[in-house]
């Protein structure tokens, strides 16, 4: 799969690394870093078609779960062995499941899906989201970047032993610090919706007694 990727980089550039973010992940991201730092991209471009890429993944299989529920595809998924716990923790901490997701080995098409079947609101998923593939865009673009095509192989052999959590704990700290500050910004919403709920309760209760008298 890296090779073919590497292959599909070299021919068709940024869309590659676009589509190869898509469907297969790290080892795009790396190779559109390394090729930035080869001059073949410029590092931003590459950086942003990485971010896209994970962005429109993610994004399409949330809308699988979503909208498509009862599709036979959907269901397989559902009977996975990693979807009831990819659920049960969307239930108890969904901020941190939908920015740490991705970083999980084995999680990501289940636990989109998940999140679609979840109570986890569209704007929310989309916030969380774009958080999360920036941050991971960001971290493999600059490790193609820097270490170039050993650290690809490297990646990949981790990869292959189901030790993608220790890439997870790389980036953990700025993942829960931004999961905070997401789960502030919703709960501030929350707040700002109850205050404005009450004062229509208010003004409808005070209009209620004028018409009385």
């Amino acid at each position: 799969m890296t090779e073919t990727i590497h292959r599909l980089i070299e021919q068709y550039g940024l869309v590659a690394v676009f589509l190869g973010c898509v469907a297969e992940g790290e080892s795009a991201a790396i190779l559109g870093g390394f090729f930035a730092h080869q001059q073949v991209f410029v590092l931003w471009q590459a950086f942003v078609a990485a971010f896209l890429g994970a962005f429109a993944g993610d994004t399409f299989f949330f809308i699988l779960g979503r909208s498509f529920a009862d599709h036979r595809y959907v269901r397989s998924l559902r009977r996975r062995p990693g979807f009831r716990r990819a659920y049960r923790l969307l239930n108890t901490h969904p901020n941190i499941f939908v920015l740490t997701n991705r970083y999980v080995y084995g999680m990501r098409l289940v636990g989109g899906v998940a999140a679609g079947l979840s109570t986890v609101s569209v704007p929310r998923f989309v916030i969380l989201n774009a958080i999360s593939s920036a941050v991971w865009a960001t971290l493999f673009g600059t490790v193609g970047y820097v270490f170039g095509l050993g650290t690809e192989r490297i990646v990949g052999q981790a990869v292959a032993r189901h030790e993608r959590l220790l890439i997870a704990l790389a980036v953990g700290v700025v993942v829960v610090v931004l999961a905070w500050i997401a789960a502030h910004h919703f709960a501030r919403r929350e707040r700002d919706k109850d205050a404005r709920a009450d004062q229509a309760d208010s003004l409808s209760s005070k209009r209620i007694r004028s018409a009385r008298r």
